[in-house]
């Protein structure tokens, strides 16, 4: 009764293609990536990166909140910089950072992929239930 049912499971979560497609996609993606999702992934980065959202600040403005000594935030300030999410000026002994909101574009294109994929095999998913108890339906 299930035999076919289990051998459609079967074929969806196997995908024997689904390795190639991996390494496919892969390759697709801006290096850079990494280096975003590196920077986005600590806390205070983040947490830094909302604060310039608001508005641009200096760099003594952005380390007070954090309760972290000055060099412990230029080095994250360093990280998002190479991360291309913020710019940073000097005018004289000021620094000032600034937020570069085009810079998150290729983590938001990679999560919309993302979300379409699982998008599409929670649909293919679905289908496999729903025929799976319309089958058992007396």
């Amino acid at each position: 009764m299930f035999t076919p049912i289990l051998s459609e499971l079967a074929n969806f979560m196997l995908a024997p293609h689904a390795e190639s497609e991996i390494v496919s996609h892969m390759t697709k993606h801006d290096p850079d990536l990494s280096l975003l999702f590196h920077a986005l992934a600590d806390p205070t980065r983040r947490s830094i990166l909302s604060h310039l959202g608001k508005q641009p600040a200096r760099v003594t403005d952005l380390a007070g909140p954090t309760g972290l000594r000055l060099p412990t935030v230029m080095r994250h300030l360093s990280v998002l910089e190479e991360a291309a999410l913020i710019s940073t000026s000097k005018d004289g002994r000021i620094r000032t950072c600034a937020i570069v909101p085009e810079a998150l574009e290729p983590v938001r294109s990679w999560l919309d992929e993302q979300k379409a994929v699982w998008e599409a095999r929670l649909d293919r998913l679905d289908a496999i239930v729903m025929k799976a108890m319309k089958e058992q339906e007396p």
